[in-house]
């Protein structure tokens, strides 16, 4: 395996993708509310407020798993979600604050790269030009803060409608950082204003972005092959990081997923996003889907909601990475019924069968 860093300047994203993979975690989300910090639903970054260093274990976590990227946990962290909660004063601080975690975390390993954070507002309106107007400010204000807080690049993420992923793009760009701009369509195959998937990511390679692709919403098997077509049209770098549940051509993404056998559903009538945990993908299905992506010259991986630093490290070592927490892969010569360590004892490893 290689090593997890190339050596190439540290600050340069480009460079770091045209010497081999660069991992990024993401999936804040979903792992901070298991481990109790924040709300399902509301999905609100609070924690970097109330808990930092609950998030800063977990930054820490994904980066001794193999991420490359240590990204501001500032998703949902717009004017717009603040004042859903009525908590829009604390706006500032609360992207102050989870830019100085990021950029600690990043520090303490040399090469690895600290991003700022913007993301869909939901209230992306293609007929309203004042309400695109407050989603550009609410860009604007974000990527300020990122680039006073010392990020190396901006990641605009989860764009289901073209006309904003654009939008976000331009103020990213503003910033003179580079950009990784990926859209994450829903089950109508487009974007939600009419615009083909493919389209999309070419329209923003041209008005810029550093690496356009797909995050989000759709698994392995309903994001790889728009990957695959994202690939053959663009020249730009391209990211895939899909969610770790198992989407079908019948149930795309996480939104619609279905779980007859669940002997108690979820109150709010679908597993998204609290009864998810029967349909996840294990590791190697994610390792699977980085190594087939990495094959298709796609550099920028990762792992959305859902994610784990299991799923990271797995990602990282499906593409030839070692990381710090490689140490602890699998060894099952060692297990007792399943390992073949000359100690283990004929009868009790006879005892995998029966189990």
């Amino acid at each position: 395996m290689t090593e997890s860093t190339p050596e190439v300047p540290s600050g340069d994203l480009t460079a770091r993708l045209k010497a081999g993979p660069v991992i990024c975690a993401e999936g804040f989300l979903f792992e901070l509310e298991r481990r109790g910090y924040l709300s399902a639903g509301e999905f609100v970054p609070e924690v970097a407020l109330e808990y930092p260093d609950a998030l800063r274990t977990l930054h820490v976590d994904f980066q001794r798993a193999g991420s490359d990227v240590v990204e501001a946990f500032t998703y949902n962290g717009h004017r717009e979600k603040m004042r859903v909660i009525g908590k829009e004063d604390l706006l500032e601080p609360l992207n102050r604050a989870a830019l100085e975690i990021a950029r600690s975390v990043a520090d303490q390993r040399p090469g690895d790269l600290m991003a700022g954070n913007i993301s869909n507002t939901n209230i992306w309106d293609p007929e309203d030009t004042a309400r695109q107007a407050e989603v550009r400010g609410m860009f604007e204000e974000m990527v300020g803060w990122a680039v006073e807080g010392g990020a190396d690049m901006i990641i605009g993420e989860t764009f289901y409608y073209a006309g904003e992923a654009l939008a976000a793009l331009e103020v990213a760009k503003a910033s003179g950082l580079p950009v990784v701009l990926t859209i994450a369509p829903m089950a109508m195959q487009e974007m939600a204003d009419g615009i083909g998937i493919v389209e999309t990511c070419q329209r923003l390679e041209q008005a810029g972005a550093d690496v356009v692709g797909m995050n989000c919403f759709r698994g392995p098997e309903t994001m790889l092959p728009w990957l695959k077509q994202i690939r053959a049209a663009v020249s730009c770098h391209v990211g895939g990081l899909p969610i770790p549940y198992r989407t079908t051509d019948e149930e795309p993404t996480f939104f619609n997923l279905s779980d007859d056998r669940a002997r108690v559903p979820s109150p709010h009538g679908r597993p998204f996003p609290t009864a998810l945990d029967p349909l996840y993908a294990n590791r190697y299905e994610i390792g699977a889907f980085a190594k087939e992506a990495h094959g298709l010259g796609i550099n920028y991986l990762g792992v959305c909601c859902g994610a784990s630093p299991m799923l990271v490290r797995e990602t990282a070592e499906a593409v030839g990475k070692s990381t710090e927490a490689s140490r602890f892969s699998e060894n099952m010569r060692n297990h007792f019924m399943y390992g073949d360590n000359e100690r283990l004892p004929e009868h009790i490893v006879a005892l995998g069968d029966q189990a």
